[in-house]
């Protein structure tokens, strides 16, 4: 299983660690992914995508209420 969004296609990446005598130490960042379920697939999604489902999916409930 790859860590990578099944939305936008983000994935780890790659940073430097130096220490007092300037060696670099290559260490990875991984970004924060979530196992979601969404119209009935198990997808991995990182909490920015899901942060704007939340934000459009809420848009769309508001406008309907209004109307």
């Amino acid at each position: 299983m790859s860590k990578q969004c099944n939305l936008c296609k983000r994935s780890t990446t790659k940073g430097a660690i130096r220490s007092h005598s300037n060696i670099k130490t290559i260490k990875r960042q991984n970004i924060n992914l979530q196992s979601k379920k969404i119209d009935g697939k198990k997808l991995k999604i990182c909490v920015n995508c899901l942060r704007s489902l939340k934000q459009s999916f809420n848009e769309v409930a508001n406008k309907s209420i209004i109307n």
